[in-house]
Formats: C-alpha cells, structure tokens, sequence
C-alpha cells in the first residue's frame, strides 16, 4: 500500500493506491464476519426501522423486472417479500433505496428508490399494513420523479438526516464525462444532493410532487431549484450519516482514473461542490463546465487510483456497541475488488487506514462482490454481496475466564496426572487452553466443551495452574505417590 497525504484548501485528503496491503495492524479486539441470509437476488442495501431490533430490512436490487425488500426477523429470512415492485433492468437500475420515516413507529411511513419501467427515477412513499412484516402495496404516494437521461448513474440511497430531512443523492443522468454538464447545472436535479421536507407539501395541485423545500436550502430564494442541497456528484453510490455526530460520508463513483469519498460536516449549511465534471477526486479532468482551480470546489477526504479498485462501495461509520474498539471507524470497500478498508476521520485527518478483509472472513460463504454496507436498529454493520449474501460483522468470542466452568487436577495411585478444564459450552472446540505442571506450560485443544491432560509417571508434589486464560482459577496442588 502506497499512501500520500495532500493538503488542498485545508483539508487532508488521502490519495492511496489498492495495490497492497494497509499499514495499519488489526487492533487489539478481534472480530469476523457471519452469513446471515444467502439466495438473495442482488441484495445492495440493509437498514432498520429505529428502534426495531428484532429485524432488518435488505434491498433486492432486481429479479427480472422486480425489486423487491425482504426482512430477516430474529435470524430468519422471512418468504414473503416485505415490498415487491417494477422496476428497469439496466446494470445500474432496479430498487435503490430504502428509509424509514423518522417517525414510522407511529404513522407507518416508508421511503423507497428505484428506476421504474421507463428508466427514470421515482421516490415514493409507502405505508406498512396491519401486519408490520408486509407493506401495503397499494399505498404508494410519488414524492418526486427524476428524468434519466441514460440507464446508469442513478445514485439511489435514501437517508433522513439528524434535520429530518430526506437526503436524495442523484447521479450525473449517466453515459460518460456527464455530456449534459448537469452535476454543474444548478437548474437541474442530477449530480446533486437533494435535501426535502416530506411533511410538507409545497406542490398541492401537482401529485407527482409531494414535499416541501426547506426554507434553508441553499438556492431558496435565489437563482437555482430549491431541492438542491449540494452540488457536483458524479455517481454517489452508499453514504452514511455517523449516527453519533450526524456527519456525512459520501462514496462517489469515478470515471476512468480515481475513486473518492466526500465529507459534510453536520454544520454544514449546504452548498458545497464537490467538483465533478471538472476534477475526478482532486485530478482535473480537463473538461469544461467548471474550474478545477476554484477554490470554493470541496475535494475528498479520501481518493484512490484505479488498479484493482474502480468503483468504490461506500460504507458507514460504525455505532455499535458490540466491538467497542470500533466506534468512529468508516468501513468502505470497491466493487471490483475483494477487500474491505476502514479508517478514522477527525474533520481534517485521515488516520488509522487499515484493510480489514482477512479479519472479516466469514464463517460461511464469501465475501467478493461488495456492493453495499448497512446498518441495523443498534448500529451493528451488515456487507452486501451482490452475488446474493448479507454478513454481519461480529465479534470474535475470545476464550477468558467467562467461558470457565471448572478447573481440576488430581493423580492417581499409578502416577497418572489428569488435568482437566471445563467449559460452559463448546463454543470454542478446536481452540486452545493452557496449562502450567510445576511453571512449564502445556497447550491443551479443546475438544466440545473440555480440554484434558492425561499422562504419567508423576511423583510427589506439582503446582497445576491455568495460565490461558489466565487468572481465572486458583492453582491446584496434588501429590502423587
């Protein structure tokens, strides 16, 4: 792994090649990742009502021409689709987006993103039905729809903010090199981020608009639409808002030479150019419509050449509180590779950048088509494996003292010392525990719940102690005749 920090416009911004192995060590506690679901239809999204524990929500981009939002409740895939609609089939089309209203415990709110038969971009609104596992597909109310000039680049994550805002990220409209210069084009929806109030209703006689614009988005009342909430996207594909500090990271698509992920503060108040047509990442692109040298274009806080990255999957910041080593760390991977990265940012530096691929080997099943992270109701992070699996990141159960249920040793007449350690489960076959006969120790494997040792020919007194883990039992004496 190659790394350069270039400092632009006050903002360390990472250029890293994929080409090699991260700097950073694996932190102290371990953690892999577990299979939950496989047979899915291209799953590229997991999310969760707030509050909803028992369940989590994953986005089947397409079969055939269906999409559809399947729910693993309490560790089982449920057959029914929660949601099943119509959708285009290009590459980059099918079910997007997936967002529960703020307040969905309460009035049964939903929000999806998809591209539907004729290739544009549709945000509607669902309601749940009596039963809280099935939607009410008949309860679909369009919040907007957006013109797709081309079949790829449709963005399609869906967030409310800390605001309660609904945060619609849009692509460029697609082909390449953006030829509509639209991502630049403040009188048009694409390349941006779009920021709305779906309580309100600023539209009332048209009913493919349903919402109102914030009053303090940044082109309210002065030349531009009043969607627009940022400005400059290529292909934003997955974003996160930190649920801790309401900070948000953007993955967005390069075109031929560079991928990046952009950063807005949770201070932010709009506005920002993140630059593309004219720059990918900080490389200038030469391509009119905008200056590469204007100093008010905001750069990535992360890039990376292509080679064997190209299109890069961004993650989320990790809250939950299963790994507490964890918490502020940013996963991402790329699509056209096989490795997972994670590193902290601090609002001017990136640090702690480490590759995280062989501790998230799963139990089951493999990880190497990552098109997707998500989140559950408790903050734990999930991967999406477009060829049809969703992980969970979890922790390694490390063997301590926990995990111990008796410690014993005693010698027979014939000289025969048998140590035994015992257990609470078998959880941890196929490991190791240790002992120590006298100071010298001895590795013992586990095997179901116990780890044994049998040998002779003792004599006298020994000190039998359990040294890993350690600290768990008293040392043993026995004398053996």
């Amino acid at each position: 792994m190659q790394a350069q920090l270039r400092r632009k416009g006050g903002i360390a911004v990472s250029l890293v090649v994929l080409s090699g192995l991260a700097l950073q060590p694996a932190f102290a506690q371990d953690f892999s990742s577990r299979r939950i679901a496989s047979g899915l239809a291209r799953p590229v999204f997991v999310t969760a009502p707030a509050g909803d524990t028992s369940r989590i929500f994953i986005i089947e981009q397409r079969s055939g021409s269906t999409g559809r939002i399947r729910i693993v409740k309490d560790g089982n895939l449920l057959g029914t689709p929660f949601l099943s609609v119509t959708v285009s089939t290009g590459s980059e089309q099918g079910l997007l987006g997936l967002a529960f209203h703020p307040d969905y415990a309460n009035n049964g709110f939903f929000y999806i993103n998809y591209t539907r038969s004729d290739g544009d971009t549709v945000v509607a609104r669902y309601t749940v039905s009596g039963d809280p596992d099935i939607a009410d597909s008949g309860s679909a109310q369009t919040v907007m729809i957006i013109d797709q000039p081309f079949s790829n680049h449709n963005g399609g994550y869906l967030a409310f903010g800390p605001d309660g805002y609904l945060y619609i990220p849009t692509g460029d409209g697609g082909s390449g090199n953006d030829p509509g210069n639209r991502a630049q084009n403040i009188n048009e929806l694409l390349g941006k981020i779009l920021r709305v109030d779906v309580n309100g209703d600023d539209f009332p006689g048209d009913g493919n608009k349903n919402y109102a614009n914030p009053p303090t988005n940044p082109y309210v009342g002065v030349s531009g639409l009043d969607e627009i909430w940022a400005i400059g996207m290529r292909n934003p594909w997955r974003c996160d808002f930190d649920n801790l500090t309401g900070d948000f990271y953007i993955g967005d698509v390069g075109q031929d030479v560079r991928e990046e992920i952009d950063f807005q503060p949770s201070s932010s108040t709009g506005g920002e150019n993140y630059g593309w047509r004219c720059k990918e990442g900080t490389r200038c692109t030469g391509l009119s419509g905008c200056s590469c040298t204007d100093s008010t274009l905001v750069d990535p806080i992360y890039e990376y050449d292509h080679g064997p990255g190209c299109s890069v999957s961004g993650g989320v910041v990790y809250r939950g509180g299963a790994i507490p080593v964890l918490p502020g760390t940013y996963f991402f991977s790329d699509f056209c590779d096989d490795r997972i990265f994670s590193f902290r940012y601090d609002g001017s530096n990136v640090t702690e950048f480490t590759d995280r691929t062989a501790q998230l080997t799963p139990d089951v099943g493999t990880i190497d088509q990552v098109a997707s992270f998500g989140e559950d109701a408790a903050g734990e992070m999930y991967i999406c494996d477009l060829g049809g699996e969703v992980f969970k990141m979890v922790p390694v159960d490390v063997l301590d003292c926990e995990n111990i249920r008796r410690f014993k040793a005693r010698c027979k007449d014939s000289g025969v010392l048998k140590v035994t350690v015992r257990l609470t489960d078998a959880g941890h076959d196929g490991e190791e525990v240790t002992i120590a006969i006298d100071g010298l120790d001895t590795a013992l494997d586990i095997a179901g719940d116990k780890a044994v040792y049998k040998q002779c020919c003792y004599a006298g007194p020994h000190t039998i102690s359990l040294v890993n883990p350690g600290g768990c039992e008293p040392n043993v004496d026995v004398t053996c005749p």
